[in-house]
């Protein structure tokens, strides 16, 4: 019988992108489920000041409130011209909470004189397992790239458009999903979780 495992996510588009990255890596013995999938809990504020503190509270609710193992992400994208920001305020960069184009817009308007060889930054996810007993795991899966001038494709969400990975042309949101799974930052940092993951079916 497969040991469940909660993927505690609101975000429909972030969770069909980690279990897409899961089952392709074919851990054997996993059963991902979601917050849809277990009896309704409370969740605390993201107020964490790093990604690492938010995806591990996360977690650590899913956890206590389940009894299931979980795992939590918290990701976003940092710019070098502002300093690293918007960092862990990416989902609220403009005030509201997931408004992707507002979120967006502010950002081209932030870099508008900003140069090209300035415009660096990189897509950061952390993502956190804790256990019922206790254990955690932490990882981070970095994705180098800078930012465009104006939005570009129609696939991801959130920063996609703008992000331009390094080494591409094209950016994150003119890739296939299959694409992106292979070089995005939460598909490197759920490869870096897969040894823990398996672990837990052994």
């Amino acid at each position: 019988m497969a040991r469940r495992v909660l993927l505690a996510s609101r975000n429909a588009k972030k969770l069909t992108e980690l279990r897409r990255i899961l089952d392709e890596a074919g851990v054997a013995g996993v059963e991902i489920v979601g917050l849809a999938d277990v009896p309704e809990y409370p969740e605390e504020p993201e107020t964490g000041a790093t990604f690492e503190e938010n995806a591990l509270a996360k977690a650590r609710d899913g956890a206590v409130a389940t009894g299931l193992p979980c795992v939590a992400d918290d990701s976003g994208i940092e710019v070098d011209a502002l300093n690293g920001m918007p960092g862990v305020l990416s989902a609220r960069w403009s005030g509201g909470h997931g408004d992707d184009a507002a979120n967006n817009a502010l950002l081209l308007g932030q870099l508008n004189d900003v140069p090209d060889e300035r415009r660096g930054g990189r897509f950061v996810s952390t993502c956190a397992l804790v256990s019922p007993d206790g254990a955690e795991t932490v990882v981070r899966g970095e994705w180098p790239g800078r930012i465009a001038r104006e939005p570009l494709g129609e696939h991801g969400f959130g920063y996609d458009p703008l992000f331009v990975p390094e080494g591409d042309g094209r950016s994150a949101a003119q890739l296939t999903p299959a694409e992106k799974d292979a070089v995005s930052h939460r598909g490197r940092a759920l490869r870096l979780l897969l040894p823990a993951l398996a672990a837990l079916a052994e």
